[in-house]
């Protein structure tokens, strides 16, 4: 008993207080299958348990009980009859025949494809138990060679009834869709739905396996032949094993149709042509015969050689006539070829010599094969000189590269290690650098748009872009590009467009948008502005004149030398108010001689009306307000006060 065996906690024990289980013989995605002893009955059974993961699912346990239900109400001898279905705590099983055996899979990985008088009667077989089923109402949905028995007294029978359905409730998704691809109906893949000219689709895939040996779509994932079901017809069986009878072919060919409309109603309408085809060819299903068996083994010793216990009545088991029991002479094939064993050895002694001389004739003779050596990094004449002295020829294929300098070996093709007869050619591929590329104008893009727009041309763009204030060009818009090639030299510049190389690095200049006006704040409100666009504020500030800002506001920022960056230090100009001048004194001069003086000075005279009704000679300036030596804006009136003289 295997590590596995002995570690399986149910070996030895008591189910339902009447099942004593003996060994574990099969293990599947939903259950695990025990060969087990019917203390009640006294009889061997197999003892079908549902993985205990699965036990709190209620699908999985509807679905384990509809097995029971579905096979239950089958009563055909190529059926495997389940006897019982139960709960122990939280373990689901059920009770089934003992069917000691093979599955179709195990003599098809044997055997490969069977001959037409095997396939004619393992289909006959299969197709009358599902024509019981299809007759009951009951659709198998999972109708492969892993579910075809084949008992070692010649009995066929299909079982694993799992995915069963009534007919009426045709729709299958979701986990409902556990049939293995490789025999789903394309209805199942394209609708979801099925019926029982599903399982007529499964049995006409399962049919071309057995006369060719390989199933009819393949592919590394299973939706590539999930789609072949879905779009492809399958094709004669012939086209594979030219000794298929055309009858034959007709029949798998009638089976697969993809539209279900065009296939066999049922398995009992497949039966019916399957049998007119044995009329045809001569060929009949292996005769099977029953015969009585009045006692078994008392299993408590599983095979220990016991005392065997009649029960009260006997009953029948079906068995193989030997002549015909083409399953069991299978069977037996398998065993005989161990008797072959000293043939074999002379076989193998015989082949010694042979193998000797052909081993000298292609390991050191003329027919000897060579290595590719590894050339990589080499130039292509130091690449083409090794692969000369092993007498293989060189051709050169230049490849752009990102890694490999230019001019240096990247591979070889075939590669590095493989054996080839001597003068055959190998492909050197010689790295040409990194390739060329064309970039449009750059000027223009938004910054993300430009990124996007290098790296998909592989050129190298910094993670942070330098910035300039400017108000010609909005915010986060690239003002400038310039790339500077991989392997050095002065940088490109690619505002409007230029030609470069793979890898390259690009820098660009993103305008910052306008620098803010601060002009009529304050010294701190704008310092704030300022600082959060990343311009840095001096401390010291410088004062200006103005007639429109009032004194201790900010007039604006100190000149540059250029455009502004994030993180450059401005300075800040602030009013000192308008700028004051001395009043000239007009004291003692005429009317016209003050007024005169004071329009040089930037001042407006101002004296009452009737004062130029009187000759300039006559007046004299006596007081004036402000005062003489006062500082005041221009433009600032003074009032004056005259006299008359003489």
């Amino acid at each position: 008993m295997s590590t596995s065996q002995q570690t399986d906690p149910l070996i030895g024990r008591l189910v339902d207080g009447r099942y004593r289980v003996r060994a574990r013989i099969a293990r599947g995605g939903m259950a695990t299958v025990y060969v087990a002893t019917d203390l009640r009955l006294e009889r061997r059974i197999a003892l079908k348990v549902m993985h205990g993961h699965l036990s709190d699912d209620s699908i999985f346990q509807s679905r384990f009980i509809q097995e029971a239900r579905a096979a239950a109400r089958l009563a055909d001898p190529h059926v495997v009859n389940v006897f019982d279905q139960g709960q122990d705590g939280d373990m689901a099983y059920l009770v089934m025949e003992y069917l000691p055996g093979i599955t179709l899979r195990e003599l098809l990985r044997e055997q490969r494809r069977l001959t037409v008088p095997q396939t004619i009667t393992i289909m006959d077989a299969v197709l009358s138990g599902l024509a019981a089923a299809h007759r009951a109402h009951i659709v198998h949905r999972d109708v492969k060679p892993e579910n075809v028995l084949l008992a070692e007294d010649g009995r066929i029978k299909i079982g694993d009834f799992g995915l069963a359905r009534a007919t009426t409730a045709n729709t299958a998704t979701g986990q409902m869709l556990l049939g293995t691809i490789a025999y789903l109906a394309p209805e199942l893949v394209t609708r979801g739905s099925a019926d029982a000219r599903s399982d007529i689709y499964a049995l006409g895939i399962m049919l071309y396996e057995m006369l060719t040996g390989e199933q009819p779509y393949k592919g590394e994932q299973p939706m590539q032949i999930a789609y072949q079901h879905a779009t492809d017809s399958v094709p004669r069986p012939s086209a594979k094993n030219p000794g298929v009878p055309e009858p034959l072919d007709e029949l798998v060919l009638w089976a697969t149709e993809r539209n279900p409309d065009e296939r066999p109603d049922d398995a009992r309408v497949m039966l019916d042509r399957l049998r007119e085809i044995e009329r045809d060819l001569g060929v009949s299903p292996q005769v099977v015969r029953t015969a009585p068996v009045g006692v078994l083994p008392e299993d408590d010793g599983m095979d220990s050689g016991e005392v065997t216990k009649v029960l009260p009545g006997a009953f029948t088991a079906p068995t193989v006539t030997p002549e015909v029991d083409n399953t069991t002479r299978l069977r037996r094939r398998t065993k005989r070829n161990a008797t072959k064993g000293a043939w074999i050895i002379a076989a193998v002694l015989l082949l010694a010599g042979l193998a000797a001389g052909v081993g000298w004739w292609f390991g050191s003779g003329p027919g000897s094969q060579v290595a590719v050596p590894g050339v990589a990094g080499l130039s292509f004449a130091e690449a083409e000189a090794q692969l000369a002295e092993l007498t293989l020829q060189a051709v050169e294929q230049g490849e752009n590269n990102l890694e490999v300098p230019a001019g240096e070996v990247i591979r070889t093709d075939p590669p590095e290690g493989s054996r080839l007869d001597q003068d055959e050619t190998v492909t050197v591929f010689v790295s040409l650098g990194p390739a060329e590329v064309s970039l449009n104008a750059l000027a223009g893009m938004s910054e993300a748009q430009a990124r996007e727009y290098l790296e998909q041309n592989i050129v190298n763009v910094p993670e942070e872009a330098a910035r300039e204030f400017r108000d010609d060009v909005e915010r986060d818009v690239v003002i400038a590009a310039s790339v500077t090639p991989r392997a050095g030299g002065d940088p490109i510049d690619c505002t409007s467009g230029c030609t470069v190389h793979a890898d390259d690095s690009a820098s660009l200049l993103v305008s910052a948008g306008a620098v803010p006006d601060v002009s009529d704040t304050t010294v701190e409100s704008a310092t704030r502005t300022l600082d959060e666009v990343g311009l840095l504020v001096a401390s010291d500030t410088i004062g200006e004149w103005s007639s429109d800002i009032d004194k201790g506001r900010v007039i604006g920022i100190a000149g540059t030398d250029g455009p502004l960056r994030p993180g450059d230090t401005v300075t800040l100009v602030v009013s000192d108010g308008p700028e004051l001048f001395e009043i000239p004194d007009v004291t003692g001069m005429t009317r016209e001689a003050a007024a005169g003086a004071l329009r040089d000075a930037g001042f407006e005279p101002s004296y009452q009306a009737f004062w130029n009704a009187v000759p300039d000679g006559l007046t004299e300036v006596t007081d004036m307000s402000p005062g003489a030596g006062e500082w005041y804006p221009r433009g600032t009136r003074v009032d004056l006060t005259m006299n008359l003289t003489g």
